[in-house]
């Protein structure tokens, strides 16, 4: 940012300095400041589990039965951005005693010459995630097989083994089954109750890969969250008018970050307390004005940003378009 800073200057005054050498008429813009909101967020996909609708009944937990996606604003960062009001345009014919003026009000930038304005880089959607999906987290097989006993002509006892597909009831008892068997393994393993004897960093591998196969195990019924996240930048231009409120983006429960003009979402406020310029004190001018170069005062303003429950950012910033524009006047040379 400082650097573009830099090159404005240098261009503003390359500008300045050839039309001095050619004594032409100047045109000039003045300022206005543009709020440009950098969000992040995050995108939570929740995949619920094949066996939820089991987890009370057989391990005493409640959990999540429904696939979901949802979103959360993370952080935003505001940064004020000078560019030049194209509505606002006025021309002056350029003198010794204006081009001193000129220059200065240039580098303070109170005014602004045909140079380029601040681009902020645009964000970038979420990617599509790849789903984690159940695989390999220990789910039962999906088929048993089941013997039957049957009795032919002469009471002879014949057996039949049947291969049969499990209920998910069932596979869900067969998960919670295993989850109790490992637990009550970790418990033998650290009160010593085991044939084999364990310390150290023996003990450690052992109970953290335990601990791992009880959490795969788990997330077939409790389900399991993946994140991505999303930067996105939106700009706002404050202009004059007796209500100070703006909608600087909103949150989308299909989409993410969305526009400010995209309805769907839900919207995040921008509101400006403008504080007011006192009036200039009058004085006494020495000789007779040949011209003025208008400029603008920009206002300090009280910037906050919410959701309508909670604060997400408040600063003050400097806002030109808010504020007064003032006339500096070009006397002429006794």
């Amino acid at each position: 940012m400082e650097m573009k800073k830099t090159i404005l200057t240098a261009a503003l005054t390359l500008l300045a300095v050839s039309a001095f050498s050619q004594s032409a008429a100047v045109s000039y813009s003045l300022p206005q400041t543009v709020l440009v909101f950098e969000v992040e967020a995050v995108r939570e996909t929740f995949a619920a589990g094949p066996y939820a609708l089991y987890a009370r009944k057989y391990l005493g937990i409640r959990a999540e039965a429904q696939d979901r996606v949802s979103y959360k604003v993370t952080s935003v960062k505001l940064t004020p951005a000078v560019e030049a009001d194209q509505s606002v345009r006025y021309s002056f014919q350029m003198s010794p005693q204006g081009q001193t003026i000129y220059l200065q009000l240039t580098s303070q930038g109170l005014i602004s010459g045909p140079a380029g304005s601040y681009t902020p880089e645009k964000g970038w959607k979420y990617p599509a995630g790849k789903a984690e999906g159940f695989s390999g987290r220990g789910v039962p097989s999906n088929l048993s097989e089941k013997t039957t006993t049957l009795i032919e002509e002469g009471n002879r006892l014949v057996q039949q083994s049947v291969v049969v597909e499990k209920t998910t009831e069932a596979k869900a008892k067969e998960v919670a089954d295993k989850i109790f068997e490992i637990r009550d393994i970790r418990y033998k393993i650290l009160v010593g109750d085991t044939d084999a004897s364990y310390s150290g960093e023996a003990m450690k591998a052992t109970i953290d890969a335990l601990d791992k196969l009880e959490a795969d195990y788990l997330k077939l019924f409790t389900g399991y969250s993946s994140y991505d996240s999303e930067k996105s930048s939106f700009e706002l231009i404050p202009t004059k008018g007796e209500s100070q409120m703006y909608i600087a983006f909103r949150l989308s429960d299909e989409e993410g970050l969305v526009p400010a003009d995209n309805v769907s979402g839900k919207p995040y406020i921008v509101s400006i307390g403008v504080e007011e310029i006192a009036p200039a004190p009058n004085a006494d001018a020495k000789g007779k004005a040949q011209q003025v170069v208008y400029y603008r005062i920009p206002s300090i303003c009280n910037v906050r940003l919410g959701d309508g429950v909670s604060t997400l950012l408040q600063t003050r910033v400097p806002i030109y378009q808010l504020g007064i524009v003032a006339e500096y006047p070009v006397f002429k040379s006794k």
